[in-house]
């Protein structure tokens, strides 16, 4: 693995770490977190991370609606079974 050193400064309320051409990150927007070590990591977010997600959440709520429906109309024919009166 590779290892550049290069210069953390501050930027307004937090800091910025200057990333050397060698790792440009292709996206603009980053994951970063803190492993149990210390060491931080950062994950560059693709675009098509967040398309595939909202696409999913859709899907959960097409479902939503389908289901919801689903169970209303079992929910409608078994109230007119129960009012039905057996000849």
């Amino acid at each position: 693995m590779e290892t550049l050193t290069t210069t953390v400064f501050n930027s307004d309320n937090g800091q910025a770490v200057r990333i050397p051409a060698k790792f440009r990150l292709d996206t603009d927007h980053v994951s970063i977190s803190r492993s149990e070590s210390g060491d931080l990591v950062i994950h560059a977010l693709h675009a098509s991370r967040g398309a595939a997600l909202l696409e999913a959440l859709r899907a959960v709520g097409a479902a939503d609606v389908d289901l919801v429906a689903a169970l209303g109309a079992e929910q409608a024919g078994q109230q007119l079974l129960r009012g039905c009166k057996a000849p």
